[in-house]
């Protein structure tokens, strides 16, 4: 039987956490020329996390983990939530390579799916590291593992955790993830191996998303019936078009339940180009945590307003902004970097 015959759902990621899975970055071609300026500012967002729950860091080996706690201890962070496993990985992107973490709440089961991981379409080899990190997670806590043998990434999905799944054609129906699959045979791959019974699918993503258009950049769940969801106000902007049809598709999307989409709008932030490269810059990138919600924030105008936005979807949280414009130029930000494990 497939997950969801047994049970099993994906949890929305503002539900409770039992941890935060992160992959130590290491890969210098990720942030070329600028690695080593990254660190305080993760550092920062390892701190936070583990403030309100414990944070799970694969590192390759002991000389990667005394590093990593080296800048830790930097910045004075109380280590007693923060727990290293020796998973070697080739890169940071613990969202898209780590396990999609499951949940039986009548039987207070867990499990893991393993999908398969092609690094964004081939984009960037090898992989072969990071398409083994859920097996070894799985191994390291004990649970059982569904392997669906098609290739998904976190951040092309978000969950209300009721039956709804957001996701976009741009990334799902691309060519370089799964050629041999309809868009009908796709939401049956979701159904089965996420748990939901109900698939909304948006167009394109951001200029600069080396993903083809994850989701996580773009519209987010914030509760069961409302998303936030990213808006260009200037019309020369090549995101300006992408974005409001973004808008009015939502604005026809039923969930679970049959009801409208609640939607909020949240700004884009300037356009942040480094090297003549435009960033996939954009705030709906923050991650969840039991404590907090951390939202990229880019030294512009913007900031504030969307930080206040955010504030508003989370009364029981305190959103904090954290500095991305270092973090970004490896094209993805803190929801990119992480990936949540729920509690049972």
């Amino acid at each position: 039987m497939n997950p969801r015959e047994q049970g099993y759902f994906f949890p929305a990621e503002f539900s409770p956490h039992e941890a935060t899975w992160l992959s130590w970055p290491h890969k210098e071609e990720s942030w070329p020329g600028k690695i080593d300026v990254i660190f305080p500012v993760y550092a920062e967002f390892v701190m936070r996390v583990a403030e309100g729950e414990k944070v799970n860091i694969n590192v390759a080996d002991e000389a990667m983990k005394l590093e990593a706690m080296a800048h830790l201890q930097k910045i004075n962070t109380d280590l007693i939530n923060i727990y290293f496993f020796f998973h070697p990985t080739n890169d940071a992107w613990c969202r898209d390579h780590g396990p999609a973490f499951l949940i039986n709440s009548n039987e207070k089961k867990k499990m893991v799916v393993k999908w398969n991981y092609n690094a964004w379409g081939g984009k960037y080899p090898p992989f072969d590291l990071d398409n083994e990190i859920p097996i070894s997670i799985a191994r390291q806590l004990q649970l059982p593992m569904a392997k669906p043998g098609i290739v998904m990434e976190g951040g092309s999905v978000d969950f209300n955790g009721k039956g709804t799944v957001l996701t976009t054609t741009s990334c799902l129906l691309n060519k370089n993830r799964n050629p041999h699959l309809s868009q009908q045979q796709i939401e049956k791959y979701l159904i089965d191996y996420y748990g939901v019974t109900n698939v909304l699918w948006l167009g394109d993503g951001i200029a600069g998303d080396d993903t083809d258009g994850h989701i996580d950049d773009i519209t987010r769940f914030v509760n069961e019936e409302t998303v936030v969801t990213v808006i260009e106000e200037n019309k020369a902007d090549e995101n300006y078009k992408p974005l409001k049809e973004n808008v009015k598709t939502l604005e026809k999307m039923k969930l679970e339940n049959g009801r409208s989409i609640k939607i909020i709008e949240l700004p884009m932030p300037s356009p942040v180009v480094y090297e003549g490269q435009r960033l996939p810059a954009s705030y709906a990138n923050f991650y969840i945590s039991n404590r907090y919600v951390v939202t990229p924030v880019f030294n512009c105008m913007q900031d504030d307003k969307a930080l206040s936005i955010l504030q508003k979807c989370f009364p029981d949280r305190k959103v904090i902004g954290l500095d991305s414009t270092d973090i970004i130029w490896g094209l993805g930000s803190f929801h990119c970097l992480s990936q949540q494990e729920p509690t049972v």
